[in-house]
This record gives structure tokens, C-alpha cells and sequence, in this order.
């Protein structure tokens, strides 16, 4: 059921209606409850017997002309809301007239369009006579011949001279209704701190005052950014659970006692309402030396103490064992943000490969055998009698690019190369230049053919 249909279950200040479907004619009261714009709520008599439904948009008495509102509420359960709003049964009610026509509720929105431009047309006006108020809120009449203007003041106001203006400037019958900062908020509406819409614009009717004293008794820090709320009060939840406090902290021992030991003097430190526990401290103005005990630990020591007695600690005897408790695991921790700042594992190097393509065996150190035949060639002398192996004489680098590139074979084929028995091109013959000298203690290597064609040449 979406919330655009009419008989939508909920809504701001909604009261659920238990008992409907009870037979025994509980369901049947001739008053039922309309709301207005926001929390505008009244009691009309349902004089003519119309079949009324939660939601339905009725036309009702008011002065002069009518107005429109939703019912929000039929049945027994009228006569309980009419004595909790404080309503005698001897006040003159008013008279349900009809349901809402189409032209009616037409002429309805329409009347609800205007609200708007005219709040702040009249804020305008108010600046220019210098009155010190806030016009908060303007809601018209159903049928358009009528507009309240909700302000809020700190002072009393004379506003004679503003109705004359706002009188001639809208054409309407105007009515001024004084409301505080909670009506306010509840007025407008919003989200409180919670996450839920606020108490003052969806159930509460009343406001009871709130002082910081709720605050204490529930330990919470007076904090005034904390502890307000949207329309710069005290927020109305703080006296929802203090009763429950209040009531919790009579079966606890009281702030001012302190707790005597053969070696220290405890006073109180914090209290956990919900644990009943108490924390003490040797130090009256800092934390030093916190011991946590239970309430019936506490009255026992208080005991004691009124008999001259101190005992040698402030805990119970074998409660020190039990108060260590296995530090828990925390899940959050497989989260952190620092999980991926660990360094990065390297890579293993592919082994290389010889001429053969097949990859060579690595000895035990890691290396290839051919790293190790240059190492020991390395270590051992060049020559045949043990000699140590002279130093080689610096060489032009022009001299080592070019015995670099004549010992590297030529891998790309060219065009007008042999090809031998099986179709594979033959390698070209590089000479060697006449200016190249070979190292000194380095023997020549010959420039051989491949092993396919050197028969065919030794023949």
C-alpha cells in the first residue's frame, strides 16, 4: 500500500487502532479524530453517521467556513486520546459536515500553494515594522478564507499593526498562535541524530522541560552540541530513560562514600549502571590505581568500615584470577587498511638457455655450470706454471664492439646463402679484419661450419 493512498497506516502522530476488529461494539464512538497540517489535530462529533475509515479526507466545521483534514482515528479509542489531550466531555465539538468533494480538495491544494510565498512575504513585512519575532510557518484554511501564522518570540509583541498589514496584503482572515522552538521543529519536521524522524513530528503531543540533570544521572558528557537538538534545546529523549536511572542508582552505593583498606583510601571514580559495578581510585581528582568491584562487594566493604574494620584489599579473594579474562579476538583487524601496503614477494628468474634451446641444469649454489666454469676460471691462474695471470692492457672500445659482433654468429638469413641437404639456409662466413688482434692469453676460436656441411668440406 503506498503512502499516496488515503487510507495509508502511517503518518505523523499516527495511533494504531487495536481495537477495530474486537466485537462488542468497542469500534463504535461517534467523535472521531481529524489532523491538519502537521501536528494540528482536533475532535469532531459525527452527527450524521457517516461510514468513516482511517484516512478518509473529510470536510468539517470551523469559523468561519470549513476545513479539510484526514481522519486519523475512529472508535473507543477517541474517548482515551480526548482524555489524555486533556478534553472535558462537557466542551462544545464541532460537526463533521461531510467526506471531501473533488471541487473541495481542489480548492484545498490550491489553498495549500500559497503557504509558502506567504511566509515569506510576511517575514518581510515583520522586518520592516522592527518587530523582534519569527514567523515560523503559515497554514490556510481548507477552503481558503483563513491563514494562521505560527511565530516564535523571546518577548511579548505587539503585533496590532502587522494583522492590519497582513489583513490588507492577502485578502484573508489572519490569526496569530504563539509557539516554542519544540513546536516549532515538530512543525517542520526532519531527521534527528538517531536516524529516525523526530519524536516532536511523528508521536509526541506534550513537551515536559529537560535539564541537564538527566544528563548527569546517565553519565552523559555535557556536551551542548551533543545534548541539543534540532530546534537548539535540550533533546526530549534525555528523559525517556532517566526514570529507569534514577531507580537503578538507589540499589547502588553513593558517590560521596569512600572505601577504607589496611593499605589505601579508595573514592569513586565511574559507575556502570548496566553491570552494577563501581570503580574506585586512590586519587580523588585523577584515575590512579582503578579497582572494579560489584555492588554487594561495595555495601560489604561500607560495612566493615562501620565496624572499625579494613580488610587488605578492596576485591574479593580469588576474583583477581577471575578478572583476567582472554583477551578477544579482533575480527576487525583482517580489514585494515594497511593489508595491502605489505612489500611484494620478487619473481624467480627463468633459467636461461644454451644453444641447444634446453634449458641448463642449475647446480646446487643456484648457478648454471657455465657460471661456474667462469667463476673457477676466475680464481685460477692463466698460466701453465702457476704464474699469476697479468693484468690485460686497456683496449679502445672500437676494438671490443668489433670482436663482440664477429663472434656472434649471424642469425637472420639473407637472400643468396647456400642451403644445405635439408633445406636449411648455411650460416655466411664472417672474415675476420685485418686490424683485430686476439686477446692476450685468450686462444683464437675457429670460425667452423655447422656440424651438417663439415664433412662435405673436409672432403
Amino acid at each position: 500500500m503506498g503512502c499516496n493512498d488515503k487510507r495509508c497506516p502511517r503518518g505523523k502522530l499516527h495511533c494504531f487502532n487495536w481495537l477495530e476488529d474486537i466485537p462488542g461494539g468497542l469500534s463504535d464512538f461517534d467523535i472521531v479524530e481529524v489532523q491538519f497540517k502537521n501536528t494540528r489535530k482536533g475532535f469532531y462529533r459525527n452527527s450524521t453517521n457517516l461510514p468513516l475509515a482511517i484516512g478518509d479526507m473529510v470536510a468539517v466545521e470551523a469559523s468561519p467556513g470549513h476545513d479539510i483534514g484526514r481522519v486519523t482515528l475512529v472508535g473507543k479509542l477517541v474517548a482515551l486520546q480526548m482524555r489524555r489531550a486533556n478534553v472535558k466531555p462537557d466542551a462544545e465539538i464541532r460537526r463533521v459536515f461531510r467526506i471531501a468533494k473533488p471541487a473541495d480538495i481542489e480548492k484545498y491544494e490550491e489553498a495549500k500553494a500559497r503557504e509558502n510565498d506567504t511566509m515569506i512575504r510576511s517575514r518581510k513585512i515583520a522586518e520592516s515594522l522592527h518587530l523582534n519575532m519569527k514567523i515560523g510557518d503559515v497554514e490556510y484554511q481548507g477552503d481558503g478564507n483563513k491563514a494562521i501564522f505560527y511565530y516564535i518570540a523571546d518577548e511579548r509583541v505587539d503585533f496590532r499593526q502587522l494583522i492590519k498589514v497582513l489583513a490588507e496584503t492577502f485578502k484573508v482572515r489572519i490569526e496569530m498562535k504563539q509557539i516554542g522552538a519544540r513546536q516549532e521543529a515538530g512543525r517542520i519536521g526532519g531527521i534527528g541524530s538517531c536516524g529516525r524522524p523526530l519524536c516532536c513530528a511523528s508521536w509526541m503531543t506534550n513537551f515536559v522541560s529537560v535539564g541537564t540533570s538527566a544528563a548527569r544521572y546517565q553519565d552523559i558528557s555535557l556536551n551542548p552540541q551533543k545534548l541539543a537538538g534540532q530546534c537548539a534545546k535540550l533533546k526530549c529523549c534525555l528523559n525517556f530513560e532517566v526514570d529507569t536511572y534514577v531507580e537503578s542508582a538507589r540499589q547502588m552505593p553513593g558517590k560521596e562514600v569512600r572505601l577504607e583498606t589496611a593499605d589505601n583510601t579508595y573514592f569513586h571514580f565511574k559507575t556502570d549502571i548496566f553491570k552494577k559495578e563501581i570503580t574506585y581510585s586512590t586519587d580523588k581528582q585523577m584515575a590512579a590505581n582503578l579497582v572494579t568491584i560489584d555492588a554487594a562487594r561495595a555495601f560489604e566493604v561500607i560495612e566493615m568500615n562501620r565496624r572499625g574494620e579494613k580488610p587488605l584489599q578492596l576485591m574479593r579473594e580469588g576474583d583477581e584470577k577471575a578478572s583476567e579474562k582472554p583477551r578477544p579476538i579482533d575480527l576487525a583487524s583482517q580489514d585494515d587498511l594497511t593489508r595491502f601496503d605489505k612489500t611484494k614477494k620478487k619473481k624467480r628468474k627463468k633459467p636461461q638457455k644454451g644453444n641447444g634451446g634446453e634449458a641448463q641444469p642449475k647446480a646446487q649454489n643456484g648457478d648454471t655450470p657455465r657460471q661456474e666454469a667462469k667463476a673457477e676460471s676466475a680464481q685460477k691462474p692463466s698460466g701453465g706454471d702457476g704464474a699469476p695471470r697479468q693484468d690485460k692492457k686497456p683496449r679502445p672500445s672500437g676494438a671490443n664492439n668489433r670482436d663482440r659482433k664477429e663472434r656472434q654468429p649471424n642469425r637472420s638469413p639473407r637472400q643468396g646463402q647456400p642451403k644445405g641437404n635439408n633445406g636449411e639456409q648455411r650460416p655466411q662466413q664472417q672474415k675476420p679484419s685485418a686490424d683485430s688482434k686476439p686477446a692476450q692469453g685468450d686462444a683464437p676460436r675457429p670460425n667452423r661450419a655447422p656440424k651438417a656441411f663439415r664433412n662435405e668440406q673436409e672432403g
